[in-house]
């Protein structure tokens, strides 16, 4: 009987698993509605494509999806995942997936007891944010140890305490995965996945980790502004720029506090790393850091 009405059916409908589905189990979308998501229907009843405007990184608003936004937000999340999964599995770098593997086989005293994540570490965040932080590297035993970024240091407090004191995290620590914390219109990453020897990765590791940034940041819906956190996350800005055509010559050099809005991209805010070479010296202070989030504030009012 299928076989005689098929043409009468959705073509996406798969009856095998219509049979055998749970009828409690909550719905799902298939892989085909999920694409539909990408199309509207046009006058005349012809299909065409969704018009995707990306005045900055890949996607950031899908026009005509406002009868679907739960649509919408399922295939950029099925679509971040998809990144983060790619990202968590590379093998590229051979030095540095040997010095990760090596920090978490011989650990920290301080936490001999915990199971090390010891892979390539993902963003996190929010994923509408039009907030970016930008990042160097996974610290050995941070996010190499936690699988978070700025996760389970110094570094990582330090920066919680300013994007909690200006609204874009629901707490001012962060010291593992399941800590409860939430960033709103802001997402985390790094020019560089994997954990380097003494914080200092090869260009050529740099290179190699800038196709995860460029996919991850192409996933990530409605970015708006940058906060580089050093000038290897500065160089990595320019290096987005560069690949969706921007050059700005001359380029303005790394300074902390430093607003670069180079037409068609999105407005870089340039603020010293929070390292402890960099606090516990003076050289970046928590009114300082708190500071470069205001700009982003302010920037995002506009």
């Amino acid at each position: 009987m299928i076989e005689a009405w098929r043409t009468l059916l959705y073509c996406d409908e798969d009856h095998e698993a219509k049979n055998t589905r749970d009828p409690v189990a909550p719905a799902t979308r298939s892989k085909e509605a999920l694409q539909k998501v990408h199309t509207k229907r046009l006058e005349g009843g012809s299909q065409g494509e969704l018009q995707i405007n990306t005045p900055y990184f890949g996607r950031t608003t899908l026009a005509g999806l406002e009868s679907d936004e739960c649509g919408q937000a399922e295939f950029l999340a099925m679509s971040l995942s998809s990144v983060r999964r790619q990202i968590t599995a590379c093998q590229e770098c051979s030095r540095l997936r040997a010095y990760c593997a090596r920090v978490a086989q011989d650990k920290r005293a301080a936490f001999r007891d915990e199971i090390y994540w010891g892979r390539p570490v993902a963003g996190f965040g929010d994923r509408r944010a039009p907030l970016l932080v930008l990042g160097l590297a996974p610290a050995a035993h941070g996010a190499n140890r936690t699988g978070r970024p700025f996760t389970g240091d110094s570094s990582s407090d330090f920066l919680m305490t300013a994007m909690h004191a200006t609204g874009f995290a629901n707490m001012p620590t962060s010291r593992h995965r399941r800590d409860g914390l939430t960033l709103r219109d802001a997402y985390i990453t790094g020019v560089v996945r994997c954990a380097p020897p003494d914080n200092r990765p090869s260009p050529t590791e740099i290179a190699s980790c800038h196709e995860h940034l460029r996919a991850e940041t192409a996933a990530l819906p409605r970015l708006r502004v940058v906060v580089a956190l050093g000038r290897v996350a500065f160089d990595g800005y320019w290096r987005l720029m560069a690949d969706r055509g921007i050059t700005v010559k001359p380029r303005a050099k790394f300074e902390h506090g430093l607003v670069c809005a180079p037409p068609g991209a999105p407005p870089v805010v340039a603020s010293y790393h929070p390292s402890r070479q960099n606090t516990n010296t003076g050289r970046l202070t928590p009114e300082m850091f708190e500071k470069v989030f205001e700009t982003v504030r302010e920037i995002l009012r506009r």
